[in-house]
């Protein structure tokens, strides 16, 4: 098969063209890859900001694919159903947070396009329990972004709790999303780009954002809670000062350069700063309901599987509207 191979942090992905196709173990499935999406945290392992993935690597944890065949012990899948997977690629189901309803922070949990090789490939294998079914009315493409921008920016909405304004600092795949959902349940959102960036808040406000601005200067009101998106530190302070008091910030990247020191005054009169950690089977179940439901539209720049390179360079340099996906 074809595939885009991670040899070593910081180095460009290189095409094999004679990858060894996978074999689906116990409870694993076999899948044709019709798609992968592009995230920000597929650069954080490229760049070498998340510590130890496995080498040589296939990234990619936004896979569309269908069932070709199923391992030993699958019982909810079959050949020809299309099924997305997500990060969140195993767990052991034994450990307390497991066993609490919180997969999302398993001791053992391993992760696919980081410790399992992903879908920037022709094939993919993954376990049946994180495969989920993809709402009809998506194509391939349209799906694949659903698989962690739609996934995380879900679980941030969740963590906001029942806020009427919400702030969302970074408009990119997460956020054109996350705006549909919260404009679903009537939510206002306030979107900060970066300053001067009148193209992404022109993106912004065409997707029902209230108001659109730099992230250098405040809200026309105050926030009852914040979303992080951009990995960038010094954005929690900016964001806390533009939050009303008892109010959230979420900080919902799996990476972010360092937060500078910030007066106490900003954290003070109970607001809160929190984090968001991957994804649970429940978030996954639900956040595709709904977004079959509302519909969710995605915004998409498709990119040949042979140009995983082109399409990184574009999310790194924020050259993107919307999400990048992969198709081999």
């Amino acid at each position: 098969m074809h595939a885009m191979i991670l040899d070593g942090p910081g180095k460009p992905l290189r095409l094999d063209e004679t990858a060894a196709k996978p074999t689906p173990g116990p409870h694993q499935v076999l899948l044709r890859v019709r798609a992968c999406g592009v995230c920000r945290t597929d650069l954080h392992v490229v760049d070498g900001e998340l510590l130890h993935p496995k080498l040589p690597l296939v990234p990619g944890h936004e896979i569309v694919g269908t069932v070709e065949a199923c391992g030993p012990g699958v019982s909810a899948l079959k050949a020809g159903d299309r099924v997305g997977v997500p990060w969140l690629g195993w767990t052991c189901g034994e450990c307390a947070y497991c066993r609490s309803g919180r997969e999302n922070l398993c001791d053992r949990a391993r992760f696919t396009g980081y410790q399992i090789d992903g879908g920037y490939a022709d094939y993919a294998v993954a376990d049946e329990r994180y495969c989920f079914p993809i709402p009809q009315g998506f194509s391939d493409i349209e799906a694949a972004p659903l698989l962690c921008a739609g996934l995380i920016g879900y679980r941030a909405l969740k963590l906001a709790g029942a806020a009427k304004r919400l702030g969302f600092y970074g408009f990119g795949a997460a956020a054109h999303i996350a705006v549909q959902v919260a404009r679903h349940r009537g939510q206002e959102v306030f979107a900060f780009t970066r300053p001067g960036d009148a193209d992404g808040q022109a993106f912004a406000r065409s997707l029902g954002a209230a108001w659109a601005g730099g992230s250098d200067i405040l809200p026309p009101e105050p926030l009852d809670a914040a979303l992080i998106f951009a990995p960038v530190g010094p954005l929690v302070p900016t964001a806390l000062a533009a939050t009303a008091k008892g109010g959230t910030v979420v900080c919902a990247g799996i990476h972010m350069s360092e937060i500078p020191a910030f007066s106490y005054d900003l954290l003070w009169e109970e607001r809160i700063v929190r984090s968001v950690a991957n994804l649970t089977r429940q978030d996954g179940e639900e956040f595709l309901t709904l977004a079959g439901e509302i519909p969710v539209r995605t915004t998409t720049t498709p990119y040949a599987l042979a140009h995983a390179n082109d399409a990184l360079n574009d999310l790194r340099a924020s050259r993107l509207e919307g999400a990048a996906v992969l198709v081999p």
